[in-house]
């Protein structure tokens, strides 16, 4: 299964650009057009949150617009410059509420579990985890353990470096990683909200935070620096479950994407690949076999 994820668009009024200088409507246009291209074709899109720029129904009709150009399926969630109710209002279809209110809620018509998340608190920059929406997730989650699961949420668990960007973190992430380490099926938790690509491993699972399709965060880890962003190639990550687990890469938009022969590097290539497949033919088959296991490879140990 392929999962595409964008994520951070803050796409704005129609005729519009975000502080007046950037265009995010066009930036969010030419990243859907390039998961459209995509081969092989994703079977869903995720879009975590951030999705306009001040949570304004106009926006959310804008971007429900280019939303329906994909040719695959795709579901939203909130980030903190999102607003819930008119989110839900455009995106009926594509997102819910669960009964606390919150947008979060799960699709099972995959091989693969989504499980979404709502790390929103209204109005502020850090999100916030209660204790109904870790009930809920906690529910969620013991209701489908032998389905092999990514979490898809805003705002990243863990600290990244970035100071100004840790100080608006998620409060209630310390609670949300003793939920995730009871549930081994969680293979992966994919966010936003940082507008860098970061990996890392939290709870028994690996964490990836999404590059944005707007413009970057500027990697500065020095103590107290001034928030500053940068104009780096917008991206969004590709999430692949090959029935053993999670693989993720970072696909660039509107950057070069013509694929150059290197094998000419590498001397005489087809010599070379018959060495490489003769070397592989050779090696014992314990060896050759993937050693994530045979048995729900995809699950972490208990």
């Amino acid at each position: 299964m392929l999962i595409a994820q964008i994520t951070d668009l803050h796409v704005v009024d129609r005729g519009q650009k975000l502080a007046g200088v950037l265009d995010t409507n066009a930036m969010a246009r030419a990243a859907l057009a390039h998961l459209n291209t995509l081969v092989p074709r994703p079977d869903v899109v995720l879009v975590t949150g951030d999705l306009a720029e001040h949570g304004q129904a106009s926006e959310y009709a804008v971007l429900r617009e280019l939303l329906d150009g994909l040719v695959m399926p795709y579901y939203v969630i909130p980030g903190n410059h999102d607003r819930r109710t008119p989110l839900l209002a455009a995106f009926a279809a594509h997102a819910e509420s669960s009964s606390s209110g919150f947008v979060q809620y799960a699709i099972d018509s995959y091989p693969v579990r989504l499980v979404a998340l709502d790390t929103v608190s209204e109005g502020r920059q850090d999100g916030l985890l209660c204790s109904a929406r870790l009930t809920w997730l906690a529910e969620t989650l013991a209701g489908a353990r032998d389905r092999p699961t990514l979490l898809f949420m805003h705002h990243p668990p863990f600290a990244t470096g970035i100071w100004w960007l840790d100080t608006a973190g998620l409060v209630g992430a310390a609670a949300l990683r003793q939920v995730v380490a009871r549930h081994p099926q969680v293979g992966r938790i994919i966010c936003g909200h940082i507008h860098r690509s970061i990996q890392t491993t939290w709870g028994g699972t690996l964490v990836t935070v999404a590059p944005s399709t707007a413009y970057q965060v500027h990697l500065d880890l020095g103590p107290e620096r001034p928030p500053q962003c940068i104009l780096e190639p917008p991206a969004c990550q590709l999430h692949v479950f090959d029935g053993q687990g999670f693989v993720t890469h970072t696909s660039y938009v509107n950057w070069p994407q013509q694929p150059i022969d290197v094998s000419s590097f590498l001397g005489d290539w087809e010599a070379v690949k018959a060495e490489r497949r003769a070397r592989q033919a050779a090696l014992p088959e314990t060896a050759r076999r993937d050693p994530r296991g045979a048995q729900a490879p995809w699950r972490r140990e208990d």
